[in-house]
């Protein structure tokens, strides 16, 4: 079994319970501090982000496993996003992972090692499972489009929906929802996101008729959807490269 695939060993980290992560209450002069520090800094890195999606994932090694991701991306270039995925878009919302979304062309100049790690966009756009939070449909929709025909590669650093109170262990691939049993989000987790947004789903597939995929879908991404295997990271003790005796 390796390691992204593994339970932790119990610990108070670990608890299961779906409680607030571990550590004592924020004290008023750390907020203090902060607020001053966050009034002198640039952030430069943070305000470029400009997108806002949410949607769904499921992990690579157990695609049964689904979670709602709120996506926070910020534009690189025409081809290439950056973003931070939490798991919620409140205040206390949890950084769970990043993922990186590349257009069809350059995802086709990726080796096919490499493209077996990445996912498409196109049937959670279709089916109305990636919306965009108080944005209009009429104003979302070129972004939709351009979305569509791109590539993710997603790694999960926090599997909160575990319970864990930390982040435990290494990352794990996430893939994106696919027509295909596993790959179909359960109803429930839809019909909570709804409630929570005030969409719904169903009432939006209309809207995204017309929204078309890659201009030809490469079958090396969803790898695990045609060859029916995941992918899951293993931790493995390794000599150091060192220039010198050390210590």
């Amino acid at each position: 079994m390796a390691s992204s695939d593994k339970v932790p060993v119990a610990c108070p980290a670990s608890s299961g319970d779906g409680k607030e992560p571990m550590g004592d209450p924020t004290k008023t002069t750390t907020a203090m501090l902060d607020k001053g520090t966050a009034m002198m800094q640039s952030m430069k890195p943070i305000r470029q982000m400009s997108l806002h999606v949410c949607s769904f994932a499921c992990y690579s090694h157990d695609p049964g496993r689904q979670i709602e991701v709120h996506i926070y991306g910020q534009r690189v270039n025409q081809d290439f996003l950056q973003c931070a995925v939490y798991d919620s878009n409140s205040s206390k919302a949890h950084l769970i992972g990043i993922e990186y979304i590349v257009s069809e062309k350059l995802f086709e100049s990726l080796p096919p090692e490499e493209q077996k790690l990445w996912h498409s966009h196109d049937y959670e756009i279709q089916m109305a499972l990636l919306v965009t939070p108080r944005v209009p449909e009429l104003v979302a929709k070129p972004e939709l489009k351009n979305l569509a025909k791109s590539y993710g590669k997603f790694w999960c650093t926090w599997q909160i929906d575990r319970g864990d109170r930390l982040p435990l262990g290494v990352p794990s691939l996430m893939v994106s929802p696919q027509d295909v049993n596993l790959g179909r989000i359960k109803p429930e987790l839809v019909k909570k996101r709804d409630e929570e947004h005030g969409i719904s789903t169903e009432s939006l597939k209309p809207s995204r008729d017309g929204i078309s995929g890659p201009e030809k879908k490469n079958l090396v991404a969803d790898y695990w959807v045609r060859f029916r295997k995941g992918f899951a990271l293993d931790v493995v003790e390794t000599d150091m490269k060192r220039t010198a005796p050390f210590p």
